[in-house]
């Protein structure tokens, strides 16, 4: 059974069609999925929770503050499913999550969820031609939803035309192809380097980067999600559903990186490290002195995709970041060339409004062959999906 032990989420909205979600739900549970129903107001106007609760075995969710347990319900449902579907989607709920407004618990979910969300919409055929739904469904679709389009034929209001709700085997068809398609790194390792090294002066102070963390622990997320084995070594404490190794400084993470990538398939290498250390780091503070000057003394760190890159075996992969202010393209190129890499992502830092510290990216991927793709301003979120898509399925 292809759809064996995920987790889904059915979402209900007000709608006639409302009554075919309960034979969805029948043959997602046939399917082997276990399922869950959240409903809108309106939707228990066509189907009641009394139905809903006997099919799936599971308590039926609506109210947005209906918990049970410390965590809000949106937040708590979003992290323990694989999938949403929302059928029937009707125009007003479409509306709502293209534009992010949270007024029910169903709508809320839409916004906290990470995994994929698909949509079967369902109304008057007028409704669905309409330019305002459309523009939402283009929405929509531009941020990774999946639709499953009305289909042609008599509506309930007595109008024919395009709007009833998909065939169920067509959304059944649909959450097996999305399951698939984000399970395409099932069986691999990946190890993932994020933020920027500390290197300690003394107790008090350090030698560090702007980098937070953002863009190495956006992959980690994606990949983990896409269904890969993943160790993220990370400079920013963070507790995550997969392993997390906390290190400081450079040498600590070329110690864990070695450690990592010796059984991984692939290292992606995200965080910013120090090019030097302090030569030596002062046990205690050092105080302020009648002196102008305070001379540190600075000895290179270890590079650490070259000295994994000696190490790399035929069957892994590495792909490096670069952050440049000047010439990004030709000192990618020179990187990629001297470390060994498979990959690097360039960035450039001379825009503020993307880079460091910015939930905001916008990169050069380039291979070994030198093959150039731009990927425009987007969030780290779905840069990092679109990176992953682009170097584990070319």
């Amino acid at each position: 059974m292809k759809l064996a032990n995920k987790k889904i989420l059915v979402g209900i909205t007000g709608g006639i069609a409302a009554y075919k979600t309960c034979e969805l739900i029948r043959q997602l549970i046939k399917s082997g999925a276990q399922v869950r129903a959240v409903v809108t107001p309106a939707a228990k106007e066509f189907v009641t929770e009394t139905t809903l609760r006997t099919l799936t075995k599971n308590q039926v969710y609506c109210e947005q503050f209906q918990v049970e347990n410390w965590q809000p319900e949106h937040v708590n449902l979003a992290d323990s499913s694989d999938l949403f579907i929302i059928a029937p989607a009707s125009a007003n709920t479409i509306g709502k999550i293209a534009n992010g407004i949270c007024d029910n618990l169903l709508t809320s979910l839409s916004t906290a969820f990470r995994k994929p969300v698909i949509l079967a919409p369902a109304m008057n055929c007028n409704m669905w031609e309409n330019q305002f739904v459309q523009k939402n469904i283009t929405i929509l679709e531009k941020a990774g939803f999946y639709i499953v389009p009305p289909e042609k034929g008599d509506l309930a209001c007595g109008y024919q035309g395009i709007g009833r709700m998909a065939d169920i085997q067509k959304i059944i068809d649909k959450a097996i192809e999305v399951i698939e398609q984000e399970s395409f790194l099932k069986g691999k390792k990946i190890v993932i380097t994020a933020g920027g090294t500390k290197e300690n002066i003394d107790p008090v102070r350090y030698i560090g980067n702007y980098s937070s963390g953002k863009m190495g622990i956006a992959i980690a997320d994606a990949a983990h999600q896409f269904g890969a084995e993943v160790s993220l070594i990370s400079t920013v404490k963070i507790e995550k559903p997969y392993k997390v190794v906390h290190v400081k400084s450079a040498l600590d993470m070329l110690k864990a990186t070695k450690e990592e990538f010796s059984n991984s398939d692939a290292l992606i290498m995200a965080a910013a490290v120090a090019d030097y250390r302090p030569e030596s780091t002062a046990n205690q503070k050092i105080k302020k002195s009648a002196s102008e000057t305070l001379t540190i003394n600075l000895v290179k760190n270890p590079d650490i995709l070259k000295e994994i890159s000696t190490i790399k075996k035929s069957n892994q992969l590495i792909m490096g970041f670069c952050a440049e202010s000047e010439n990004l393209i030709a000192n990618a190129q020179k990187k990629i060339y001297e470390k060994n890499l498979d990959f690097i992502v360039a960035n450039d830092i001379s825009n503020p409004e993307i880079g460091f510290e910015s939930d905001y990216n916008a990169v050069t991927l380039i291979d070994k062959s030198g093959n150039q793709q731009e990927i425009p301003k987007t969030t780290k979120r779905d840069l990092a999906k679109i990176l992953l898509n682009k170097v584990f399925k070319s």
